[in-house]
């Protein structure tokens, strides 16, 4: 038995060939398929059958199939097809039927192909239909595999180990996100879906493994949009003795290895722009960004006059108390202003320390981290840094972040694990949706997951 995308590989062989020598071969074929249109020509019905991968035409004589057969040769019905591969006037390579079997019957008219599945909401309800009817879903949920698969095999030529670590957390960790609560009846405790596993994952590193990553699931308790759905895929990379611009290196590496592997061709079209990903990308401080396409600050300088960013701050309607820091300010502005506008690939860097609880001051200026954030199309995709590995600052910041509404939980277990030595690491979360929305060209998140959050 043959699938029809092995089928499709036969046809390359054949297509050149003149028609009469590819009857006089008698390739003899067995496939299954579900059919997806038919033309009724006299004693001929023509049908084309497909599966996840392609689709071929049927030829089908009426005087020498079953009446009962012929009943059942309906749009949507599963087919058994015994024939014989040949091309037509048209020069179409079809299969002339000799046996058909009936292997299931639907219940349920498909959509009109031609119409196709034009409703979002149903599209992402019925998602087996989209795929079924709609062609581009198809190909972009294909390409999906396909991008996942090739991260995998990139890092594990590259000597990455892949490892798995848990979904069920005591407490949230290694992000700030409001988590999804569940309870443990046996335990008698509340447990927590995890919003990142980074924590779990650097403990692995103090463990001793050197090259590690986790393609996991996260799941975030808040918003839905174009970029958000609460349960979300990512992949998280670290290695030891190395720093975040081993990670800005490595992404762009990844990112070219999928687009030759996939387009032959390191740039690609994201809503009707040209993106390319020539090496390297563009490098911006967070404050050279916002001086660059914000508009609204004169001279570099002015990011450092506290009384200027809360004034435009106030006119971006951006709410602040007293207690907030100036920086978080300035990154509030970063976002509104100046993300969606960085559509080349983008490294943004200088990173406040003050908002980045996890990573590493800078050697050379305390007041901002060795981070990165990686902007295409003006979405981020990653975010990377030289990690904390001082067990007493990292304690202080927990606990710092504690006494701020509850919103970021103290870690004790990895505390304790980095007094045992965390050796100097670095790390990259990549969020794979995104990433796939713009290899894809898709606006939204709910076209790269094959079954969305919905309400």
């Amino acid at each position: 038995m043959k699938k029809i995308s092995e089928i499709c590989n036969i046809i390359k062989k054949y297509i050149k060939l003149p028609r009469d020598i590819i009857i006089k071969k008698k390739n003899k074929i067995n496939i299954i398929g579900r059919i997806i249109s038919k033309r009724n020509m006299g004693n001929i019905i023509f049908i084309n059958i497909q599966d996840i991968k392609g689709n071929i035409q049927i030829l089908i004589n009426k005087k020498i199939t079953e009446k009962k057969i012929i009943k059942y040769i309906k749009i949507g019905n599963i087919i058994y097809i015994k024939g014989i591969l040949f091309k037509t006037n048209t020069k179409e390579l079809t299969i002339k039927s000799i046996k058909i079997k009936i292997i299931k019957k639907i219940n349920k008219y498909l959509p009109d192909k031609f119409h196709k599945l034009k409703n979002k909401e149903t599209k992402f309800r019925k998602r087996y239909l989209d795929i079924i009817i709609n062609k581009k879903t198809k190909k972009t949920f294909l390409k999906r595999i396909k991008i996942i698969n090739l991260i995998r095999k990139y890092l594990n030529k590259n000597n990455f180990l892949e490892v798995e670590t848990p979904m069920l957390h005591n407490i949230p960790g290694g992000a700030i996100a409001k988590p999804f609560i569940t309870y443990h009846n046996k335990l008698n405790k509340n447990m927590y879906l995890r919003i990142a596993p980074e924590l779990y994952l650097k403990r692995l590193l103090i463990s001793g493994f050197n090259k590690i990553f986790e393609l996991n699931r996260n799941f975030r308790n808040e918003g839905i949009s174009l970029k958000h759905n609460p349960e979300f895929t990512m992949i998280e990379i670290y290695k030891t003795y190395s720093s975040y611009k081993y990670m800005m290196s490595l992404i762009e590496k990844i990112i070219f290895y999928i687009l030759i592997n996939i387009y032959k061709k390191n740039n690609i079209i994201f809503n009707k722009k040209k993106i390319n990903f020539n090496s390297p990308y563009k490098i911006l401080t967070l404050k050279q960004s916002i001086l660059k396409y914000s508009k609204l600050f004169s001279k570099i300088n002015d990011l450092d006059n506290k009384k200027k960013i809360k004034n435009i701050a106030k006119k971006l309607k951006i709410n602040f108390d007293k207690k907030i820091s100036i920086n978080k300010i300035i990154y509030k502005i970063f976002e509104i202003t100046t993300e969606k506008k960085l559509i080349q690939p983008t490294f943004i860097t200088e990173f406040p320390i003050d908002i980045s609880p996890l990573a590493k001051k800078n050697n050379l200026n305390k007041n901002i981290a060795d981070r990165f954030e990686l902007y295409i199309c003006g979405y981020e995709i990653a975010n990377g840094f030289t990690e904390l590995n001082d067990y007493k600052i990292q304690k202080k910041i927990f606990k710092k972040q504690l006494n701020k509404k509850n919103k970021f939980f103290y870690d004790k277990e990895y505390i304790e694990a980095l007094k045992y030595g965390l050796p100097p690491s670095s790390g990259i979360g990549i969020g794979i949706d995104r990433l796939i929305m713009i290899l894809t060209d898709n606006k939204s998140i709910k076209d790269v997951i094959l079954f969305p959050t919905l309400k």
